[in-house]
């Protein structure tokens, strides 16, 4: 007798794990956070509910898988960006702007530059993850980003990131004068 066809199929559940995370970053930045629930997570993904229960504990465990996701991407947009600088002072606010304004959030295939910051509004237990992994990474470049005036630097990139996802209408006209105007106060050690 021939085993049914599951039995035989090839194992994948890192790619699974993978596509479950994609989906639910795909719903948040199309339907809000509200929107990512196990049923809509898992039909996205073409699993079963038990498929993704395997990975994931419950939607909060997904959602926070998520965002965690999410933060590695980021995170590796900016050591990308950091291997490009020279260490000098500002070059992790550098970095920072560099990953807010150069990955445009309506071509983007990395969904981090959307539903991040969508979950970082919806829901305060990620906010609170975003804190410490950004005072983490304040702290590893302390040497050379703690100056107050490359924290309004990262505050005016954020205020300029959540203005580009909340305008939908593509990129805001005067993001290339911002950008260039917040690297410069990057790269300028005060006296």
């Amino acid at each position: 007798m021939n085993p049914p066809a599951a039995s035989t199929r090839k194992k994948e559940p890192e790619r699974v794990r993978r596509t479950l995370l994609g989906c639910a970053a795909k719903i948040a930045v199309e339907e809000g956070l509200a929107g990512v629930t196990v049923q809509a997570v898992a039909q996205a993904a073409g699993v079963s509910k038990g498929g993704l229960f395997h990975h994931f504990a419950n939607k909060q465990a997904l959602v926070e898988s998520m965002f965690d996701d999410m933060i590695a991407r980021f995170d590796e947009g900016l050591d990308a960006c950091l291997a490009g600088d020279d260490g000098a002072y500002g070059c992790f606010t550098r970095a920072y702007v560099r990953m807010v304004f150069d990955e445009p959030p309506e071509t983007s295939d990395n969904p981090w530059s959307v539903a991040l910051p969508v979950s970082l509004i919806a829901d305060p237990a990620l906010k609170q993850r975003w804190d410490a992994w950004l005072a983490n990474r304040l702290a590893l470049h302390a040497a050379t980003d703690g100056a107050p005036l490359l924290g309004v630097v990262r505050l005016a990139a954020d205020g300029a990131w959540f203005d580009w996802l909340l305008a939908r209408g593509g990129r805001p006209a005067y993001f290339p004068q911002v950008r260039a105007q917040l690297l410069a106060l990057a790269a300028a050690r005060p006296a």
